[in-house]
């Protein structure tokens, strides 16, 4: 497109329109916020046609987006064969091919692998955890293998002489979310969808039904359809009529490590936090889960947790170098659902609330979303997240 303009931020290049006004256009679909969750819903949308506007307060991807960790964990993180599991297998497999679409629209491997993963117990813990999970993902027929320490270490040499038993999930993998939150919004722009920098003041809403936004400078921008994909930012949005602690803030502290002699290609979680490999010799470990509200420092304890944890599991990595640390926001339910669908205001869509899975849910939930505009109606799939479970809240 002609207005395509690539800025450079941090590791790579993102595209962003230039804010430009148009006075008196009406959108078919306004989408609040540019992460890759906002981001794969506009692109679905612009290939159906829409007119798709994106308002992002920042940089497209830039927070919790380009903070996750990128392991695409549904087995793992599962507690039990539940609606949320099956959303999170069904985007699971879906990445391979959202993968290669995303390299051929815009031309970046966004760093998929199905690389496995392994959920270890250290000595000292009680590894009926791991035993419940293997009962019943068996059951449910998922693919799943108990191994003990020594078969553990026969795959990953790296892991340490601690680990007693793990899980192995053989179909679990990563992505690199740095380069998916590049490859998205370039990917929606080239599909039609216009990127702006702007802060949402509010919601416009008639007669019970959404009619666009206002921006923090007054402008008043139209839109048939309004989306609210704003992470950890979505009960700031006047107008939404989510209950206070609804979606709250959860941050979490990251670091990377480089240490170009370690061959470590799984994924590795622990109760303590978890390993991912991110090739040519880098790793991040993490996590921290801390109730901060909206304060995104790192701190040194939650750098000492973090790397303390990875030293346990993995020994070499003592030897590692620690080349970042940074924090992002997780966006919390206060269920633990994230609420994808319509809102009980006609016209107004709400993405939002997938704490730790918002990289493994974006295909899903961007295609499932994108449907319910484009048809008018919700898949049966999205009703236990519907977001009108909180509209009397």
């Amino acid at each position: 497109p002609s207005l395509e303009r690539v800025c450079i931020h941090g590791t790579g290049a993102y595209p962003r329109y230039g804010g430009e006004k148009r006075g008196g256009m009406v959108y078919d679909s306004i989408v609040i916020g540019g992460g890759v969750i906002g981001s794969a819903i506009a692109l679905r949308l612009a290939q159906a046609g829409q007119r798709v506007l994106v308002l992002e307060r920042s940089i497209p991807g830039a927070e919790a987006s380009s903070a996750a960790a990128g392991i695409l964990g549904p087995q793992m993180e599962g507690a039990g064969a539940d609606p949320l599991l099956r959303l999170g297998l069904e985007s699971r497999e879906a990445y391979p091919a959202f993968a290669e679409e995303l390299l051929e629209l815009s031309g970046i491997q966004v760093g998929f692998e199905r690389s496995g993963l392994l959920l270890i117990a250290l000595e000292g813990e009680d590894p009926a955890p791991l035993e419940t999970r293997l009962a019943w993902q068996r059951e449910a027929e998922l693919e799943v293998e108990w191994l003990s320490g020594d078969e553990a270490r026969r795959l990953e040499p790296a892991l340490s002489e601690r680990v007693l038993a793990a899980l192995l999930f053989p179909r679990e993998g990563r992505v690199d979310p740095r380069a998916l939150a590049r490859a998205l919004p370039l990917a929606a722009t080239r599909a039609g969808a216009l990127f702006r920098t702007a802060r949402v003041r509010r919601l416009l809403v008639e007669k019970g039904r959404a009619e666009g936004v206002e921006l923090e400078d007054g402008e008043k921008v139209a839109g048939r359809n309004v989306v609210v994909a704003a992470g950890a930012w979505t009960s700031q949005v006047e107008g939404l009529a989510l209950g206070a602690g609804t979606i709250e803030p959860l941050r979490g502290q990251m670091v990377e490590l480089v240490h170009p002699e370690l061959g470590l290609r799984r994924v590795v979680f622990s109760s303590r936090g978890y390993v991912v490999p991110r090739g040519e010799g880098r790793f991040v470990a993490g996590s921290t889960m801390e109730r901060v509200g909206y304060e995104k420092k790192v701190t040194a304890e939650g750098a000492l947790r973090i790397l303390q944890q990875a030293i346990t599991s993995i020994p070499p990595l003592a030897k590692a170098e620690p080349t970042s640390f940074w924090a992002g926001l997780r966006p919390c339910p206060i269920d633990g659902l994230p609420l994808i669908g319509a809102t009980q205001v006609e016209a107004l869509y709400l993405c939002s609330g997938h704490h730790r899975n918002g990289i493994l849910l974006t295909p899903k939930s961007a295609e499932l979303l994108a449907k319910t505009i484009l048809e008018g109606k919700e898949p049966a799939e999205l009703a236990p997240f519907s977001p009108r479970r909180f509209a009397a809240a």
